[in-house]
C-alpha cells in the first residue's frame, strides 16, 4: 500500500551538496516574543522596549536574537534532525538582520559534511543553514552538525568529509545593527551600570541563579519552535526512555540566566562555537557562567564587542569546572558556547 507520510531522513540519505529547502514559512508576531519571555527570564532592554530600542537607534524592540535562531533552526529539524540522536555543536553563526514582528522567515540548508561513526548504526551530518525574511535577506546564517540513526546498518559508508569551521567569526567581520548607537544608553533602565570597560579578558562571572527544567515547558517551548526530533517527543526514541531536552532551551535558559552580570550585553551578533557536552532532561536543574574570553571596538557609536563564553551545569551550583583531566567536559556541563555580544562602551 502506498503511504503518504514521511519517517524522515536518515543517515545513508544524505549526500554532500545536497540542498534541502524547509517547508513552512513563519510569520512573526508578538505572540513569539510574549512566549519566549514566558519560558525564559528573558529581560534585555532592547528587546523588551519599543523605546528603548529606539534610544539605542533602532526602529523598534527587535525579537530577541535566540527566539528568531529557533525559529529557523526549528524549520530544519524535519529534513536534518527528525531522526537525530542529538545536535552536538554550531560554528560560524551570524545574526545579519534583526527581526521584528511581522517578518515571514523561511530556512534552506546545503550538506557539507558527513562521517559515520565506528559503530556502523549512525554518522554525523554537517550543514550550513540560512533563514531569510520576507525581502529574501540572509537574516541568519550558521552551521551545525548532528548525529543522525542509520536505517539500513548494512548501507554502505559514505566517503567521510569533514568542513574546515572556522573556530572564531572574526572582529571585523561582526555584523552591526543599522543605526545602533549606544551613545545615550541609560543604564538604569537597562538594569546594570556595568560596561564595556568593566570587563577585563579572562574574568569569569557566576550568574547565581538557576531554573528546574520540567516537562511542560520544554514541551511548549519545542513544539512553539516547531521542533519536530522525535527524541524531544517520544520516550521511545531514546533508550533512556526519557525525552531530550531540545539544546536550543537550554541555550536560552542560560543567557536569561546570564542577565545577572551580562545585563548588558544586549544583542547576540555570531556564535563562534558550541558543543552541547552532556544531556538535559527534565528535573535537571540549569546554571550558569560566563568567561570573558576577548573584547574588540566597533565602527558604531559608542558600540562595543565582547566574546563571551557562556556555560551551563546542571546541579546545586554553577561549578567552574569545564574539563577534566582526560580533556572530557565534566558530567554536570550542559552547554559550552562561545558567542559576540554588542555592550556599551
Amino acid at each position: 500500500m502506498a503511504t503518504k507520510t514521511n519517517p524522515g531522513r536518515f543517515f545513508e540519505d544524505y549526500r554532500i551538496g545536497q540542498k534541502l529547502i524547509h517547508a513552512v514559512p513563519r510569520t512573526i508576531s508578538g505572540g513569539e516574543r510574549a512566549l519566549y519571555h514566558a519560558l525564559y527570564p528573558a529581560r534585555h532592554a532592547i528587546h523588551s522596549s519599543d523605546e528603548f530600542a529606539r534610544s539605542c537607534g533602532l526602529p523598534r524592540s527587535p525579537l530577541d536574537d535566540l527566539a528568531a535562531f529557533h525559529v529557523v533552526f526549528g524549520k530544519s529539524v524535519p529534513n536534518v534532525s527528525l531522526n537525530a540522536v542529538a545536535n552536538l555543536g554550531y560554528a560560524e553563526a551570524r545574526f545579519l538582520v534583526p527581526v521584528h514582528t511581522g517578518d515571514t522567515l523561511r530556512a534552506e540548508s546545503e550538506v557539507i559534511g558527513l562521517k559515520q561513526n565506528s559503530s556502523g548504526k549512525t554518522g554525523i551530518v554537517w550543514v550550513h543553514t540560512r533563514g531569510f525574511n520576507q525581502r529574501d535577506e540572509v537574516v541568519i546564517d550558521f552551521k551545525r552538525w548532528v548525529m543522525v540513526k542509520k536505517r539500513n546498518l548494512d548501507a554502505p559508508a559514505p566517503e567521510t568529509v569533514t568542513p574546515d569551521l572556522a573556530t572564531v567569526v572574526p572582529a571585523d567581520e561582526l555584523p552591526i545593527p543599522e543605526g545602533l548607537d549606544f551613545t545615550g544608553y541609560d543604564f538604569a533602565l537597562a538594569g546594570e551600570p556595568h560596561r564595556w570597560g568593566d570587563y577585563e579578558i579572562g574574568e569569569k562571572i557566576d550568574h547565581v541563579d538557576g531554573s528546574t527544567v520540567e516537562e511542560t515547558e520544554h514541551m511548549l517551548a519545542t513544539r512553539l519552535w516547531q521542533n519536530t526530533s522525535k527524541v524531544h517527543f517520544d520516550v521511545l526514541a531514546r533508550t533512556e526512555w526519557q525525552r531530550l531536552i531540545y539544546g536550543g532551551h537550554v541555550i536560552s535558559m542560560a543567557r536569561a540566566l546570564s542577565f545577572n552580570g551580562l545585563a548588558n550585553a544586549q544583542m547576540i551578533v555570531a556564535i563562534n562555537a558550541g558543543t552541547h557536552a552532556n544531556p538535559c532532561v527534565a528535573g535537571d536543574t540549569i546554571r550558569a557562567w560566563s568567561e570573558v574570553l576577548d573584547k574588540a571596538e566597533t565602527p558604531a557609536p559608542g558600540v562595543g564587542a565582547i566574546r563571551l563564553r557562556l556555560v551551563a551545569t546542571k546541579g546545586e551550583s554553577a561549578s567552574m569546572t569545564l574539563k577534566g583531566e582526560n580533556g572530557k567536559y565534566h558530567p554536570d556541563v550542559l552547554l559550552d558556547l562561545d558567542y559576540w555580544a554588542l555592550m556599551p562602551l
